[in-house]
């Protein structure tokens, strides 16, 4: 029970390291799925083609899921600055930080399956046969025939095999472009981070107190909008069917949900950590002024 305790702790506190593992893992079997099972080389003209599909298509298919499966997408494109924010370079660049860090999430499966791909070679060995750099190395001699047999190759075990020294260049290529696409994306990453670090209007710790109070904002507000919904469902279609008086019920009105779908740069003068947090506090001193 302890070991399953600290299993469980160490998830809630690197929720966000394990979700990126799992995409990762999860799309590490899908391409290995895809290269043993589905990919085919057609070993002919369709060659480059073919394996150029396997290896690029998926990368785009998958950044776009991660755009549609993502909540904060569309946050980002319905949310727009607050009337009082609208020219304000801060919230521009503000903007601009939330669509990389978007993209960022994003790219993980894409560039997991195409480092996949390219450590494995197969689908990089099937599009270099069809290319036609590739045949000009493989055949000098420019000879028709030379170019019909590499088409065939990676089909063919025995041909393989005959041009076995040369023909693992192109696994060696593929290997070494995947590492070192490895070592750009970290570095990118690491750059990425010190700026984002470096650029903030807030401490490190601060950082971190703001990342977990959204997070559990998110997560709470998930929850009683579905809480708040039912009730307001309910509601109504008893009133529908059994033609009972509805009791008062309060929801949100359109500038109430408009006043918290702005985007929010986070103002140090201020310190709201969320519009939420701004809407709040604005109608409770709003309320105690009424009171008074």
């Amino acid at each position: 029970m302890d070991t399953l305790r600290k299993a469980l702790d160490f998830c809630i506190r690197h929720q966000t390291v394990v979700s990126y593992s799992t995409v990762s893992l999860l799309t590490a079997a899908s391409e290995q799925i895809f290269s043993s099972v589905v990919f085919k080389c057609p070993c002919n003209s369709w060659n480059m083609v073919y394996g150029s599909s396997f290896l690029l298509v998926p990368v785009f298919v998958l950044w776009l899921l991660g755009y549609m499966v993502n909540a904060k997408t569309w946050c980002l494109l319905i949310g727009k600055p607050s009337p009082g924010q609208r020219s304000s370079c801060r919230t521009c660049v503000h903007y601009c930080q939330l669509w990389l860090s978007l993209t960022a999430k994003t790219l993980v499966a894409p560039l997991t399956w195409i480092v996949v791909a390219l450590l494995g070679a197969d689908f990089y060995k099937c599009a270099a046969s069809g290319n036609l750099q590739i045949q000009h190395f493989f055949c000098k001699d420019n000879r028709t025939h030379c170019k019909e047999i590499l088409l065939k190759v990676p089909c063919d075990e025995e041909l393989s095999a005959q041009l076995s020294s040369e023909w693992l260049k192109l696994q060696a290529q593929s290997q070494v472009i995947g590492w070192f696409l490895i070592a750009i994306i970290m570095t990118l990453a690491l750059i990425f981070t010190c700026v984002n670090r470096c650029c903030s209007p807030v401490s490190y710790l601060q950082f971190m107190f703001w990342k977990s109070y959204t997070e559990k904002e998110d997560e709470l507000f998930e929850i009683k909008a579905k809480e708040h919904a039912t009730k307001l469902a309910e509601i109504n279609t008893n009133f529908f069917f059994e033609a009972t008086e509805p009791p008062s019920f309060y929801t949100p009105s359109n500038e109430d949900w408009k006043s918290i779908s702005f985007l929010h740069p986070f103002n140090s003068e201020e310190q709201y950590y969320s519009m939420i947090h701004k809407y709040v506090s604005t109608k409770r001193g709003k309320s105690t002024e009424l009171k008074e």
